[in-house]
C-alpha cells in the first residue's frame, strides 16, 4: 500500500519530506506483519480474554451543583450560559 493511498484516504496532503518519511514507517509495519505470518500457531487456541459482565447500579437523579453559584463564578455570563472568546470566524 502506498502513503500517497493512504493519505488521500485519510484527505491530508503530505509533503515529500513526509511521504518518504512515512514511507518508511509504512515498510517496517509491512514486513513486521511479515514475520508474524510466518510464525507457526498450529495447536495454540486463538486468544479469547473473558470479562465478567460490569454489575448495573440504579441511576439516581441527583443536584450536584446550584447552576447560578457556577455561573456566579465566571468571569461573564449571559441567559444562563457562560460567555467565552469567540472561536469560529463566520
Amino acid at each position: 500500500m502506498k502513503v500517497e493511498k493512504v493519505a488521500h484516504l485519510a484527505r491530508i496532503r503530505l509533503t515529500e519530506e513526509e511521504k518518504e518519511h512515512f514511507e518508511k514507517q509504512l515498510q517496517s509495519i509491512l514486513s513486521f506483519v511479515e514475520q508474524l505470518q510466518e510464525v507457526n500457531t498450529e495447536g495454540i487456541e486463538p486468544y479469547t480474554p473473558y470479562f465478567e459482565e460490569t454489575p448495573m447500579r440504579e441511576d439516581e437523579a441527583v443536584k450536584d451543583f446550584d447552576p447560578q453559584l457556577v455561573l456566579r463564578q465566571a468571569p461573564e455570563s449571559e441567559g444562563g450560559f457562560f460567555v467565552v472568546p469567540r472561536v469560529v470566524e463566520y
